[in-house]
């Protein structure tokens, strides 16, 4: 599936050796946003 090859080829791009650490690293990196953001989950549009 195309889908599954663009992640393949982002992955080889950003040199992700085990889905674990980069999982864990994107969820550090969407906390630091939450936070940066005022840590509301719904924002006045």
């Amino acid at each position: 599936m195309k889908i599954t090859q663009e992640v393949r080829e982002y992955a080889a791009s950003q040199k992700i050796d085990s889905v674990d650490v980069t999982v864990e690293q994107g969820l550090r990196e969407q906390a630091e946003r939450f936070k940066s953001e005022g840590s509301q989950l719904y924002h006045k549009v």
